[in-house]
């Protein structure tokens, strides 16, 4: 603790005990005890209490009162729990004889001021801090408090109920590992006593019949095994295996959504990836009990593990598959195709039941549709999915959402009642659909597919989100496609397929709802980052009146959509402007238009959005080599940062810099100074000469101006991407070990100019008036001047500056005492600080 924190901790600790000052917020107090547990970290002696006896004033004082606010007392319970936590501080607490007083049966759980959640938190907290050492464990159980925390598992309040299970688990493991020094058996007699006190009563819970008392233990359970990896545990395991598979085989039995959790922590743990065939007997027959909404969570979670039995993995996929194959049977005529599945885990007669269900059949496909998303994400995965079949399921389960099919059974005909225009379901299908794009042996079904998929963009009833996942789909699908069109079919097909899609994206372009707009110009943007070299999609795309509608939408009134248009005319450019040749004839599309349009809104557009969008494209333009096709690169660029110099939004003047800095690396390059990753082929020029030549383009580019300037911006993003390419540029023209050395500003004009810039550069954002080129002696396009700058400079020292955290004063530790004390009033003329 530093000395101006220990002068003002009496002043604190005299203010929270005082019942006539204000309450502090709890985020305050909460600081102040993060501060606590920051002190007693690493430095468990007793001086800390000794040298500022002010802190048992505090909790004496606070136990002294007849009321005492709740939110001070759970304040003062969790600091004792924090000073108590070293073994040291401990003893001299006991011998104030504070603790029993706090944690004990004379504590406040007795007490009228018990009724509030936060003191009943406040004991919990307190007390898991403390439980570090066998003195605080041996007080805890000999002083009633393991009762108390027993009770705490059923609290009202979700917050004191969890925490009290976390305690548990944190008591449990601790008195197990530090009181035993042998393997455990299954015999109560060989566990520490705190142990076979928490160990009895999660049995006793278990069989007690209470659904509550059950699914306290079985949370304790779930969190013990999950965050607990010792051999022990799987001595407990077998004591409780047998009541937990009864609670599978009760189908009365209300804790059983909570079984899946707890046996997948079990699996996950590596004290049983090795484990007899007992344990996974268990996890098989969960798969089989549990209801499909209870079973997927489990079935998703053990195809995700490395270690577990082939068989297992096979039945939690026929688990997860179910809803799906029964999707797939309602559908079809008898024996048209297979299903999903040879055979089922579960009865499918509760897959269809739950199916044929108005209320339940959404939810389950959704949660379904969701798990599979996740498991064709992995890149690996230890069992093979029938993509072929599942895919056939999902346009099942499209077609029966909007309509389009009719089924050949009763059963398909309730489900398509049920799902007939349902959202949820859709965008779940078409997510999945989505991420099937990527794997193999889908290609029979691709002209069905985008049968479909033409039919969503097409369809009126279509909703702007389920439109937006069909687009998502769909260009995912067509990369797909033209990787299989190879003969002359298939090249018609994908002819006509890319037609379809652009007679169809043109009336979404002209749709009346903003959203639509919006998701139609990120679908072309897709589709052009994906297919702008393929012949036949340019032809298709420049044979439409795509361009001309996206460029009309430069002028949207929304401005997401304005945003959204820029991106897609720069991408457009791609194939209009900068490629090698144009496969149209004729080509009107005038460049020079164009990128006028976009510099006028990077210049005028009210909303940050669009202008974002234009700093983004013009720095891809760059990064790509075609900007010089527009107009000269240092005239462009130069035209460019002094735009979003001034910009008031600063992703926009970040975008400026990433730009800037790009200009930096090709020019580098160019001149061969270093190798950069894009560039135009290098001349070969001496370094001398080269240097030279880079400070003069630099310089008639404006860009020292627009860097020197951004290390003084008001948001410090800016500031620290600039001085991260101030100190790049520095190593053109200095040795790096320099940069720990700047060089002496000498006595002259252009010197004294320099000295004053470092002097505005040190004020950071507080620097007011930044000048001009020429201010105060500074030349930011005199090359002489600026190699001067970068070499006298401490640009080390700004970046340090600029890297500290924006509350590293305000949020000290002395900073807070102090606001604390204004709060409470014992500081006139101060504000507290927001925190």
């Amino acid at each position: 603790m530093t000395r101006e924190c220990a002068v003002l901790l009496p002043g604190v600790c005299a203010a929270l005990a005082d019942p006539r000052q204000p309450g502090l917020d709890d985020t305050c107090l909460e600081k102040l005890l993060d501060w606590f547990r920051s002190l007693t970290w690493f430095d468990p002696s007793v001086e800390l209490v000794q040298d500022n006896p002010c802190l048992t004033e505090l909790i004496s004082s606070v136990l002294a009162l007849p009321e005492p606010s709740p939110s001070i007392l759970s304040f003062t319970l969790q600091l004792a729990g924090i000073l108590a936590a070293s073994e040291n501080r401990f003893q001299h607490l006991q011998q104030e004889k504070l603790l029993g007083r706090l944690f004990g049966r004379d504590g406040p759980r007795g007490h009228a001021v018990w009724e509030d959640a936060s003191v009943r938190s406040g004991w919990v907290k307190g007390v898991h801090s403390m439980v570090h050492h066998q003195p605080a464990l041996h007080f805890l159980c000999s002083g009633g408090g393991m009762d108390v925390i027993f009770a705490l598992q059923g609290d009202p309040s979700l917050f004191v109920s969890s925490a009290a299970s976390q305690l548990l688990v944190h008591v449990l493991t601790f008195s197990v590992d530090s009181e035993t020094s042998k393997a455990l058996s299954t015999k109560d007699c060989e566990w520490p006593a705190c142990a076979q006190m928490i160990k009895k009563h999660v049995e006793d819970s278990l069989q007690s019949g209470s659904a509550s008392h059950v699914e306290q233990s079985l949370r304790l359970l779930t969190s013990l095994f999950g965050s607990c990896y010792a051999a022990w545990t799987e001595v407990l395991w077998s004591d409780i295996a047998k009541q937990i598979e009864c609670f599978l085989m009760e189908e009365t039995v209300q804790a059983q959504h909570m079984l899946a959790n707890l046996l997948l922590n079990v699996a996950r743990s590596p004290v049983f990836c090795d484990a007899e065939g007992s344990f996974w007997a268990l996890v098989t027959s969960a798969l089989e009990h549990l209801t499909p909404v209870q079973a997927c969570p489990l079935a998703v979670g053990l195809l995700k593990l490395c270690k577990c039995p082939q068989d297992v993995r096979i039945q939690a996929l026929t688990v997860l598959l179910q809803p799906m194959d029964c999707i797939l049977r309602a559908a079809s005529q008898p024996l048209e195709y297979a299903g999903l599945l040879d055979e089922s885990v579960s009865d499918p007669v509760t897959v269809e039941s739950l199916l044929s269900s108005k209320t339940s059949c959404a939810g389950l496909l959704c949660q379904t549709l969701a798990h599979l998303e996740k498991l064709l994400s992995l890149k690996h995965l230890r069992v093979d999915l029938p993509y072929m079949s599942l895919l056939r399921s999902l346009m099942t389960i499209l077609q029966f959402c909007n309509g389009l099919l009719s089924p050949a059974s009763p059963l398909g005909s309730t489900i398509s009642r049920n799902l007939i225009n349902c959202f949820r379901v859709q965008k779940s299908a078409l997510d999945v659909l989505a991420a099937l794009s990527e794997k193999k042996g889908c290609d029979t079904l691709v002209g069905s597919l985008f049968d479909i998929l033409l039919a969503y963009l097409e369809s009126p009833n279509t909703s702007p989100t389920v439109l937006k996942k069909a687009f998502q789909a769909t260009s995912k699908w067509l990369v797909c496609l033209q990787e299989l069109s190879c003969s002359n079919s298939q090249c018609q097909q994908t002819e006509k397929i890319l037609e379809d899609v652009f007679v169809v994206l043109q009336k979404r372009l002209c749709s009346p709802c903003w959203e639509v707009r919006d998701s139609s110009l990120e679908f072309l943007t897709a589709m052009i980052k994906c297919l702008r070299d393929q012949d036949g999609f340019r032809q298709c795309l420049l044979s439409s009146e795509v361009p001309r509608l996206t460029e009309n939408l430069l002028e949207d009134p929304e401005s997401y959509v304005r945003a959204s248009a820029v991106t897609a005319v720069g991408h457009l450019a791609f194939v209009t402007y900068f490629a090698p040749e144009s496969p149209v004839a004729g080509n009107q599309y005038n460049k020079e238009n164009t990128l006028a349009k976009l510099q006028e809104i990077l210049s005028t557009d009210s909303e940050g959005f669009p202008r974002r969008a234009v700093i983004s494209i013009f720095t891809k333009w760059l990064r790509e080599g075609c900007a010089g096709q527009l107009e000269d690169t240092e005239q462009f660029v130069s035209r460019v940062i002094q735009t979003v110099e001034h910009d008031l939004d600063w992703e926009v003047r970040l975008g400026g810099l990433e730009l800037a800095e790009v200009f930096c690396s090709q020019t580098i390059c160019q001149l061969g100074l270093s190798e950069c990753p894009y560039a135009p082929a290098s001349s070969a020029v001496p370094a001398c000469t080269a240097q030279n030549q880079l400070l003069r383009v630099f310089c008639r580019a404006k860009l020292f101006g627009f860097l020197f300037r951004s290390l003084c911006d008001c948001d410090k993003p800016v500031g620290q991407r600039a001085c991260d390419i101030l100190i790049g540029l520095r190593g053109n023209f200095y040795p790096m070990s320099t940069l720990e050395n700047p060089r002496e500003i000498e006595d002259s004009p252009a010197g004294r100019g320099i000295a004053w810039l470092q002097r505005t550069l040190r004020q950071g954002s507080l620097a007011q008036n930044f000048p001009a080129d020429g201010g105060d002696g500074v030349d930011f396009q005199d090359p002489e001047s600026m190699m001067v700058a970068l070499g006298a400079i401490d640009l080390l020292e700004l970046h340090d500056e600029l890297n500290k955290s924006s509350d590293h004063v305000e949020e000290s530790p002395q900073s807070l005492l102090q606001d604390i004390l204004a709060t409470m009033g014992t500081i006139e003329e101060n504000e507290v600080d927001c925190y």
